[in-house]
């Protein structure tokens, strides 16, 4: 019987070990996301806006808003078509138009006494080899940037703050059109966790078998 109150033990254990995994999962990060448009649809950047050169023609998201991860990170919302962000501004030799769809989230999202200016859009004439960021810069300063070239704040929003973590609590919970988990692999903390517990139970009821004959 001790080997079972050992193993019963073990499996509490391990549960709450998974109770803290799942509440430092549910912790998130309160910052801006950086997305490209193609087929209609929003795509979670794989790189910075600093280095992406896109072409002429390209549409790019920002996102304000408290995200786990890149899977949870919440997508621009509105309509994001070239033609019409851009149809006040033709084509010039030497240079490109990006459409930028800016979008400042919800109160929620906002840091304590600010809130998100209106979401809006921008069409930016750029010199050919500009990057996203230069395109950003002309539509939409001041631009802020921390120490390690993280974006921080578009328009001057938000005032202060920049990818600062945010308690479990004020995590806000995002609909699936929101929501880029769909195109994104899913988090391995849960299945991971759970094997965890069948591993530990079965070496727990291995070892009290084991005890079982050899008394016999």
């Amino acid at each position: 019987m001790r080997a079972v109150r050992r193993a019963a033990s073990l499996l509490c254990a391990a549960l709450v070990l998974l109770a803290g995994a799942g509440q430092a999962h549910a912790t998130g990060y309160r910052y801006w996301s950086f997305w490209e448009r193609s087929g209609g649809r929003w795509t979670y950047a794989t790189q910075g806006p600093s280095t992406a050169r896109p072409d002429d023609g390209a549409v790019e998201g920002f996102r304000f808003a408290v995200s786990a991860d890149s899977a949870d990170a919440s997508r621009p919302r509105g309509a994001a078509d070239f033609g019409t962000i851009c149809s006040a501004t033709p084509a010039k030799s030497g240079t490109k138009r990006v459409a930028l769809v800016l979008d400042f989230g919800t109160p929620a999202d906002a840091p304590s006494g600010e809130l998100p200016p209106a979401r809006r859009t921008a069409c930016a004439r750029v010199p050919a080899d500009a990057t996203t960021a230069d395109a950003l810069a002309a539509v939409a300063p001041p631009l802020r940037y921390d120490t390690n070239a993280l974006l921080c704040a578009i328009a001057g929003y938000p005032k202060k703050g920049c990818g600062e973590q945010v308690s479990a609590a004020a995590t806000v919970k995002k609909s699936p059109e929101e929501s880029g988990s769909s195109d994104s692999g899913p988090s391995l903390g849960l299945p991971i966790g759970v094997g965890a517990v069948v591993l530990l139970g079965g070496a727990a009821m291995w070892r009290f078998r084991r005890r079982r004959d050899d008394s016999v």
